[in-house]
């Protein structure tokens, strides 16, 4: 259930604000953590809530290019003393045979989920692991807690004490509570129960097909494949079918030679209701899995036809990370997208995935989730209008939701020439910062 205001947005509050707040961050993946070491570094406190039964959410074993968004966001607010990515050199495409038929130099970043995950809390609440050290405290930050196994049910507004906002929980093991936020962020990803508290009617819808991930240890590649691949942003493109591969950080993160990881996200067509999308989401004990297939859950049985697949369409060097590789997942690919992202006169906001899900081919989500935390916590400190907030967040968020959804179209509903594809991927390169929003992207 849901109270609060359901009329007119109202003026934010909060803007410039210099009282010390308290947010309530839903969702403790990427997105709530990069909002929580922004609001905390501005001396606010932040409690996040995390739906998982775990302390640590678990290896997703992806890669993730690391854009201009998601370095600047470390620049910022990153004190622990490591290397982040892996540097690729060059975009290249090739044909069926492997041979590199069209080739861009381009300084890229690529990372891994785990490392990212495992810096960010080292820098929110202190947690230690074997990816790096944990920075000493700074006293001018806020106080940064993060509950796991906190399912949100609920939200109300306060008509007393304040004002803020109840958000109500329950967990695992049937306990009930909840906790008083003067804000709450919803970051709970692309099934987001706030926002689905606020705008009931935004639904979650499957797109036709499906990425297949998994990575591969760059010294179990062949030396075709690490000559082809290593330190390049590599790409293959036929009908229904598109590929690629980078290299990211290994176990622990280690970016040593040898020991990084060939990343791969394999885009190939599962229609909504067919046999083949039924096998490939049903995991090894039975179970069919809504949107994702975690690393170690998929039925080797159904990832055997996948691999002769494989060998049967793809060049050599990736049919080889494909079949190479021993905990393969799968991401159903979906389109979401909320018509708002401030609720409650600003007293409940979305941000990252659970405004706009991206397709992955936009390699845009990690860069929203850490431009979305910077320019919030901007704007609640005052270096930004609300309305300057709201035009870059809502522009950034639908102008790259659409760009996603074309490129899913022409990639896996199309047959075009390789050249039509090379275009999406360089305007999909484009900076924030260069973007041009069209009216439709930013009103509100």
């Amino acid at each position: 259930m849901v109270a609060g205001l359901t009329g007119q947005q109202n003026e934010g509050q909060h803007g410039s604000t210099k009282k010390k707040l308290h947010f309530v961050i839903v969702g403790g993946s990427l997105g709530g953590l990069a909002t929580g070491m922004a609001l905390k570094a501005l001396g606010h406190d932040t409690t996040i809530l995390e739906r998982n039964p775990k302390p640590l959410l678990q290896d997703q074993g992806a890669g993730i290019v690391a854009g201009g968004d998601t370095l600047d966001f470390f620049k910022r607010y990153n004190r622990c003393d490591r290397p982040l990515a892996v540097t690729s050199y060059a975009r290249q495409y090739l044909d069926r045979e492997g041979n590199i038929v069209h080739k861009e130099e381009m300084l890229q970043s690529m990372t891994s989920w785990d490392l990212t995950y495992y810096l960010m809390r080292a820098n929110y609440d202190g947690v230690k692991s074997s990816y790096c050290e944990v920075p000493d405290p700074a006293p001018e930050h806020g106080k940064a807690v993060h509950i796991h196994d906190r399912n949100v049910t609920e939200i109300r507004e306060e008509q007393s004490g304040g004002g803020g906002v109840r958000v109500f929980w329950e967990s695992s093991q049937g306990e009930e509570g909840s906790i008083l936020a003067d804000i709450v962020v919803g970051a709970d990803g692309p099934s987001s129960t706030i926002r689905k508290l606020v705008q009931p009617n935004v639904e979650r819808k499957y797109a036709g097909y499906c990425a297949l991930r998994g990575t591969l240890q760059e010294d179990e590649a062949s030396e075709e494949t690490k000559k082809t691949c290593c330190e390049r942003f590599t790409f293959f493109h036929c009908p229904g079918v598109q590929i690629l591969t980078y290299l990211i950080p290994g176990k622990d993160g280690t970016v040593e030679p040898g020991k990084r990881l060939l990343n791969f996200v394999y885009y190939t067509n599962f229609p909504e209701g067919s046999d083949e999308l039924e096998e490939i989401m049903t995991d090894c004990n039975g179970r069919r899995r809504a949107i994702t297939m975690p690393p170690g859950m998929t039925d080797m049985k159904a990832w055997e036809k996948q691999r002769k697949l494989a060998r049967e369409r793809l060049p050599p060097q990736f049919a080889e990370i494909v079949c190479g590789t021993n905990k393969p997942f799968v991401q159903a690919v979906t389109d979401v997208l909320s018509p708002e992202h401030e609720y409650w006169g600003g007293k409940v906001v979305l941000i990252g995935d659970a405004l706009a899900g991206f397709r992955p081919h936009t390699v845009a989500s990690t860069s929203q989730a850490a431009f979305d935390a910077m320019i919030f916590a901007d704007y609640i400190n005052g270096k930004v209008s609300r309305e300057e907030w709201k035009r870059q967040t809502l522009g950034f968020a639908r102008y790259i939701q659409k760009r996603g959804v074309d490129m899913g179209e022409h990639s896996q509903h199309m047959d075009l020439p390789l050249e039509d594809h090379i275009h999406d991927r360089n305007v999909a390169s484009t900076s924030r910062q260069e973007e041009v929003y069209p009216d439709w992207a930013t009103a509100f």
